[in-house]
């Protein structure tokens, strides 16, 4: 009966989301409440921990029962076992705490199998969510575990959306207007390019000056990218705003120098004396005299 209900509620979780996805005829949202695997893989993990403390529930009261019946006294038993129950309550404090916070993990969907997260210590893709721990690779291919009660924040990078921001320097004395056109014809290539229908949720904005500086003016441009997409699209971007840019004439500065635009490296300086110049002094090698 407990398997039955259980079944019942998430079937009717998953036919409630399908219910709105068609009510706001968002295709997409749609699609993704159909393929959505982790959502029944969650609700599932809830239901099999409501069977296991409703059948452990019941065990313990059937146990208790046929006590009774069989007329033996349980109150020295409840007594005994209050007095285990307070030890092993003082000396696995961590290991409750890790459990408790496992199932409020699961309960508010702060993250699930493929997420990409930030639990402090590290940041990864997560591979397994237990009620005790959190195992998650980082993008050095390092597998880390994690006990759920020493997560004590959560930057999940995976849910909904991620914004991919790109800030560029260009010279003090660029043309801003010319420089939003630019941008926005990038924009609009990524936009119409099929190649990143999978990445771009929105087309790349123009969002204005950052900063301004003696010799530079700092640029940024945003882009509302899918899930896990951030750092792809930030390179994308960012490549394809700088060869436009540079295709352009545009000017940007260099790091410990002014602003040139691309081309022949300055020659070094001459060491000839110059029409009208005294040459240039020089010095002894050998030994110096008193």
């Amino acid at each position: 009966m407990i398997k039955r209900v259980t079944k019942k509620l998430v079937n009717k979780a998953e036919s409630d989301r399908l219910t709105v996805a068609r009510r706001t005829q968002h295709t997409t949202d749609l699609s993704a409440v159909l393929m959505s695997q982790r959502r029944r893989a969650r609700a599932e993990a809830i239901a099999s921990l409501l069977r296991s403390v409703t059948t452990a529930f019941i065990v313990c009261i059937g146990i208790l029962l046929v006590l009774a019946q069989l007329e033996i006294n349980i109150t020295p038993l409840l007594a005994s076992a209050g007095v285990i129950g307070v030890a092993l309550g003082f000396g696995a404090q961590s290991l409750v705490k890790d459990y408790l916070s496992g199932i409020f993990l699961i309960l508010e969907d702060q993250y699930g199998v493929g997420d990409v997260v930030d639990l402090g210590p590290v940041v990864g893709t997560v591979e397994d969510v237990t009620l005790r721990i959190t195992r998650l690779r980082d993008m050095s291919g390092v597998v880390w575990y994690v006990r759920n009660g020493e997560v004590l924040r959560v930057a999940n990078r995976s849910q909904g959306w991620t914004l991919a921001i790109v800030d560029l320097p260009v010279s003090y004395d660029e043309d801003l207007d010319r420089i939003k056109q630019l941008v926005e014809s990038v924009a609009e290539d990524m936009d119409q390019d099929p190649l990143y229908d999978s990445m771009l949720l929105d087309k790349p904005k123009f969002a204005g000056v950052e900063s301004v500086s003696g010799e530079a003016v700092t640029i940024r441009v945003t882009a509302k990218a899918a899930p896990e997409q951030q750092v792809a699209v930030t390179r994308i971007l960012r490549e394809r705003l700088k060869v436009t840019f540079d295709r352009a004439g545009i000017r940007m500065p260099v790091v410990g120098g002014g602003a040139t635009p691309a081309g022949p490296a300055a020659a070094p300086p001459s060491s000839q004396p110059g029409p009208g110049q005294p040459p240039p002094r020089t010095y002894g090698t050998g030994p110096l005299k008193p």
